[in-house]
């Protein structure tokens, strides 16, 4: 038996909890599932599973074992994958993430097109403004718009986009246009809930509005904001629209222009191989990216 396939048996009794569900999913006998982790046992000279009538675990060594082997299991099956899409169509499964209102708005055009051209790739996307472990979660990319602080992500820049302070017009006329930063603390503010609020207005704490409405979601504050609750600092993209028909007003614009804009980013784990499918698509968001802000 060879080590790789003793390998494969290992985790698959590991992942089914059972030498039973193992044998099922690998498509072959309990008997021979037994013989392949008795001789990698036999190889190694420790047992790695205590077997009993009714359920198995693993001994300290089989612990060790399992946690040293798995990423190297993993990294064989995306080698072979990527060989194998070399020589074949793009296809396969690609799994990302994205904040929700970036996703709906530029991203998912972005995808379909992708997908058009390359009917075989699968796309899972899940749309959240929380901060997604890419590595517990297995994802192969995300998107992110916020400050990049984990250094063993490798990450490309998409696009920057200014963040812009802005009001609707029904609130101004209940509680006035804020001329000055000094003015801000006398009106009522709309934050995202992430902890980067004063960061994302680019002014001081003690200038900031008062609280008036939190959320995770910049799509709930951008609602919030549509209704006249109070004054909200959101991406240029998400209220472009909403300027030109007057719906929302800037304010402040010498505040904005101050501060560094958001870059998005298109990040992935450093700790992967990169399959062919996952670097062609990274390649295709940087490029539609790029012409979509040069089209302006």
């Amino acid at each position: 038996m060879d080590t790789v396939s003793e390998l494969s048996v290992f985790h698959a009794v590991i992942d089914a909890g059972t030498f039973s569900g193992a044998a099922r999913q690998l498509g072959v006998t309990h008997s021979a599932v037994s013989k392949r982790i008795s001789r990698l046992e036999q190889r190694l000279g420790v047992p790695l599973i205590l077997r009993s009538t009714r359920q198995m675990s693993l001994t300290a060594a089989g612990e060790t074992f399992a946690s040293e082997t798995r990423g190297l299991l993993e990294r064989l099956s995306q080698v072979e994958q990527g060989i194998a899409e070399g020589r074949s169509e793009l296809r396969g499964r690609i799994r990302l993430t994205s904040p929700t209102a970036l996703g709906k708005q530029r991203l998912m055009p972005l995808l379909l097109a992708f997908m058009e051209r390359y009917p075989a790739v699968e796309i899972d996307l899940t749309l959240t403004d929380a901060m997604v472990d890419l590595v517990h979660e297995r994802m192969d990319l995300a998107i992110r718009s916020a400050t990049l602080d984990d250094s063993s992500l490798i990450a490309r820049p998409l696009v920057a986009h200014p963040r812009l302070i802005c009001a609707s017009p029904a609130y101004l006329a209940r509680h006035g246009r804020p001329l000055a930063e000094d003015e801000l603390p006398r009106h009522v503010g709309l934050f995202l809930h992430q902890g980067r609020g004063a960061v994302m207005w680019g002014v001081k704490d003690s200038r900031l509005p008062q609280p008036g409405f939190l959320s995770n979601s910049l799509e709930t504050l951008h609602a919030a904001c549509l209704q006249g609750r109070g004054i909200a600092c959101l991406p240029a993209y998400m209220v472009d629209e909403d300027l030109q028909a007057g719906r929302l007003e800037r304010l402040l614009d010498d505040v904005v222009a101050s501060e560094p804009a958001t870059t998005v980013s298109i990040v992935r784990p450093a700790t992967t191989l990169l399959p062919r499918r996952v670097r062609v698509l990274i390649d295709f968001l940087v490029e539609r990216f790029a012409e979509t802000e040069s089209q302006g």
